[in-house]
């Protein structure tokens, strides 16, 4: 049984900085940043920074409307982004630049039509965010994903301190990039991957616990593999379609932080969760009360 998830489409300048900001809001689960709206049907990012394409710079955002409303989403959107601007944000300008709501569900526009009357009353300039349905969306190149997670010092126009993260202020900054950013450790690299001592293990952010020892087996592939969750009511499964793939993401079901993804390829076909280190912490057998 998979999760409801929702997607909307946000355009607001340079993308980097609208996907930085975007994605770390509770319960948007997945972020992608591309090029919507547009003639072109291959668009490469030099194509669209000429101007011809008509495409905007874009973040496609999958969300859980159980912890996150559209309304919050377009609330938090509005204030880091010029509404009255046309084809510029920032320091950047042209068409690509463009602020846009783009939806997929008609009951989506009903929102965002609402959305944005209701903020119109309360200005006096006119409002020139462009408000559509999603026509098309391109994926933008790799290096453009998670960009600013990649290179911190990258240029971004959005005040990214206007979010409030204090609750996660007791995790690394790579457990905060699993969990909360869908981000994912190198293979081999986590302290889990070739552990094997007896306990559980819990979510690192709640403390939920997710997994035993008893289930987990070594698959060669770089990390923690287990059999099945301790509890299935424990994990959610989201259908994930980043990347140009298609899997099954696990999240924690209390914090909804990002774990890893489940496959088919355990001994016989069985189910391998594959799951973060970072994602976890270990309590040994001996300290679980």
């Amino acid at each position: 049984m998979f999760a409801n998830q929702k997607v909307i489409y946000l355009a607001g300048g340079c993308f980097w900085g609208v996907e930085a900001f975007i994605s770390r809001l509770k319960g948007v689960n997945q972020t992608e940043v591309g090029y919507a709206n547009g003639r072109d049907l291959a668009p490469t990012y030099e194509k669209v920074c000429s101007g011809k394409t008509g495409h905007a710079e874009t973040v496609k955002v999958t969300y859980n409307p159980k912890i996150i409303t559209l309304e919050e989403i377009l609330e938090n959107y509005y204030k880091i982004i010029d509404p009255f601007s046309e084809n510029r944000q920032g320091n950047d300008i042209g068409t690509q630049y463009r602020t846009g709501i783009y939806w997929q569900e008609n009951p989506q526009k009903n929102i965002i039509l609402k959305f944005i009357k209701d903020k119109q009353r309360l200005e006096s300039n006119r409002i020139a965010i462009e408000l559509s349905p999603i026509n098309c969306f391109y994926a933008a190149e790799e290096y453009h994903q998670k960009y600013l997670e990649k290179n911190p010092q990258g240029y971004c126009h959005v005040d990214l301190n206007l979010i409030n993260n204090e609750e996660f202020n007791h995790l690394t900054k790579e457990e905060y990039e699993i969990t909360q950013l869908s981000m994912t450790e190198a293979p081999f690299s986590g302290k889990y991957t070739n552990f094997f001592e007896d306990g559980v293990y819990v979510d690192v952010v709640s403390g939920e616990v997710l997994f035993s020892s008893q289930d987990k087996f070594d698959s060669g592939c770089g990390w923690p593999s287990f059999s099945k969750p301790i509890n299935k009511e424990a994990v959610i499964k989201n259908r994930d379609y980043s990347h140009g793939t298609t899997r099954i993401e696990i999240r924690s079901a209390k914090s909804n932080s990002h774990l890893g993804h489940l496959f088919y390829d355990g001994p016989g076909g069985s189910p391998r969760y594959c799951i973060n280190s970072s994602a976890l912490r270990f309590i040994p057998k001996d300290e679980i009360e």
